[in-house]
């Protein structure tokens, strides 16, 4: 039986973005994988690049608002910043609840190239935490 996922983040653009493509990579067909933030901010085009140059295209992804999910039975929420566990809506579900919190690397400072470098380390260390959950629990 195929579970539902749900990573959440504040605005949906670039951590629960990032590890919405690693999900359905590491997944594929196990999980039916959604991202949402507390709000939306769109998606980050770093992300859509960093993630590209690891070989995963999130660039049709939508930047989504959690309200839009509640109707979904899910089996892990996972929230990936700590502003948003602490806003996290209540799912009435049998949903078990992780967390791990992220950098945000939309608050990188510097040139474009050191913006992008703290984008890329953001990505490995999601990358890790996601290979990690799918071995763990599938």
């Amino acid at each position: 039986m195929t579970k539902n996922i749900l990573v959440l983040c504040t605005g949906n653009s670039c951590r629960s973005q990032i590890a919405e493509g690693y999900l359905k990579h590491f997944l594929g067909d196990k999980a039916q994988v959604y991202s949402a933030g507390i709000e939306t901010h769109g998606v980050n085009p770093r992300a859509v690049i960093t993630m590209k140059e690891d070989g995963i295209d999130i660039s049709n992804h939508t930047s989504n608002h959690v309200d839009e999910y509640q109707n979904i039975d899910f089996d892990f929420v996972i929230t990936v910043c700590d502003n948003a566990k602490e806003r996290c809506p209540f799912f009435p579900s049998k949903a078990q609840k992780l967390h791990q919190n992220f950098n945000d690397p939309a608050k990188a400072t510097g040139t474009e190239e050191e913006i992008l470098q703290e984008f890329r380390t953001v990505r490995q260390t999601i990358r890790a935490f996601c290979e990690q959950f799918s071995r763990d629990n599938f």
